[in-house]
């Protein structure tokens, strides 16, 4: 089973509540005028993280603004969870009942930021040997300060809370195949006490303020390969004496285009095989000894995942055998597929609709790209969801997309993503009493 007894219980429970916290005009009120006066903290917070961002498992200066910020908040504070820079805050209600977490990510990405603003990063390190710019090209610069901020907010309301709060600030989101949250639930985080049921954002392209959701798997998972062909070197104007890499290789990569037009059903299950770099060879004369292909592999489901996995090992071995040459195939599993939890979705999306407002909730597709917030989701029933940030002088459907040095988010989501991250955790544990 995916979920726990006591989980699926506790979800029941919730689904006949008469009343959520944030439908009440008194909690609602309340609620915006802790989020007004925590907002210029908020917006400090978010430009000094993004003028001086941290590349993954690097996160010392962001991960210490937030482990000052909730102790000063009086919250039980836990640091280097899963041995590196991962920061807990437990914030304990008034009166028992369950826990719900609320995750924020904290690394930054090695790119030279294009964008003109007065606190832009010119952050440099050394990435896989190279000198390179380190920005927020992923917005977590946002989701920090968003959870900093609901961390406050939520400690003020602390006597409305029937159960607990815990906010995980997560290293290394963008560093697969672990990533920050396997070595942080290996720790315990989701543990003492148990989480019952975790929340996450994600800034994307969008209208401010408009919050797009999806029950079920909404990102796919993400594994990468590595293929060898094994020829045998030899002169370039002698072909026959030898066995070329480079012939074998392009059917390899020509056939692997196949896996997913030809072989997988795609009406059950979208996927992509993707070959990112072919390697071989140093000289116009010489035929090489071997050549190499990288690639991602994107699936929505693990079926899919398994079978494809299958299907790229022995379409490449057996071209390879078949022209004389050898391929070794290695796979290396990342993030699964991030599923999220039906029930849980279906029952949170009238809180997304008063933090937002109805005509700013909606489904939206599938997307291939990738999340460790997966890994929690697995254990314990979760809900990402996204927040549009595309400044309003931009058009959405233009603007620079995540992991571009011209990514740029708008400050006037930050109080939307705040109500967001506050209204779940209070109607949630309002819904489970």
């Amino acid at each position: 089973m995916r979920h726990s007894l006591r989980t699926l219980a506790l979800l029941a429970a919730g689904a006949l509540s008469l009343q959520a916290q944030t439908s009440q005009p008194a909690v609602r009120a309340d609620l915006d005028r802790r989020i007004g006066a925590v907002m210029p903290r908020v917006v400090s917070w978010r430009r000094d993280i993004h003028e001086h961002p941290e590349l993954s498992y690097q996160e010392v200066r962001t991960s210490g603004i937030v482990a000052q910020h909730l102790r000063a908040l009086g919250l039980e504070v836990q640091t280097n969870v899963g041995g590196t820079h991962g920061v807990v805050g437990l914030l304990r209600g008034a009166r028992p009942g369950p826990t719900v977490a609320l995750r924020a990510d904290m690394d930054a990405l090695p790119v030279t930021e294009q964008v003109d603003l007065p606190f832009r990063s010119r952050v440099r390190a050394t990435y896989n040997g190279q000198d390179v710019g380190v920005m927020h090209a992923c917005g977590h610069d946002n989701h920090v300060a968003i959870l900093m901020g609901a961390a406050e907010v939520l400690a003020g309301m602390k006597d409305r809370l029937a159960g607990n709060v815990k906010f995980i600030f997560q290293p290394a989101e963008e560093s697969p195949p672990d990533g920050g949250a396997k070595p942080m639930i290996a720790a315990g985080v989701l543990e003492n006490p148990k989480v019952d049921a975790i929340f996450g954002l994600h800034v994307f392209p969008g209208r401010v303020g408009t919050v797009t959701y999806l029950g079920g798997p909404i990102y796919a998972s993400a594994d990468s390969y590595r293929i060898i062909v094994h020829g045998r070197q030899t002169h370039g104007a002698i072909p026959w004496s030898g066995v070329d890499p480079i012939v074998v290789g392009s059917q390899i990569v020509l056939a692997l285009q196949t896996i997913v037009s030809r072989q997988v059903d795609l009406s059950s299950a979208n996927a992509i095989v993707t070959v990112g770099a072919f390697n071989a060879g140093n000289r116009h004369n010489i035929i090489p000894d071997s050549a190499v292909m990288i690639g991602t592999i994107r699936t929505f489901s693990e079926n899919a995942r398994s079978e494809i996995h299958e299907r790229i090992t022995r379409t490449a071995q057996r071209i390879a055998e078949a022209s004389g040459a050898r391929a070794t195939v290695s796979i290396e599993l990342g993030y699964p597929v991030t599923v999220n939890d039906p029930e849980l979705v279906r029952r949170m999306v009238p809180t997304l609709q008063r933090a937002a407002g109805t005509a700013n909730v909606s489904e939206q597709a599938r997307t291939t790209t990738a999340e460790d917030f997966s890994r929690y989701a697995e254990k314990v029933p979760g809900m990402i969801f996204s927040l549009g940030v595309t400044p309003a002088h931009k058009d959405p459907r233009t603007a620079a997309a995540n992991h571009s040095p011209l990514f740029e988010a708008d400050e006037a989501a930050l109080p939307v993503g705040i109500r967001l991250m506050t209204g779940l955790a209070l109607d949630f544990l309002a819904g489970v009493r």
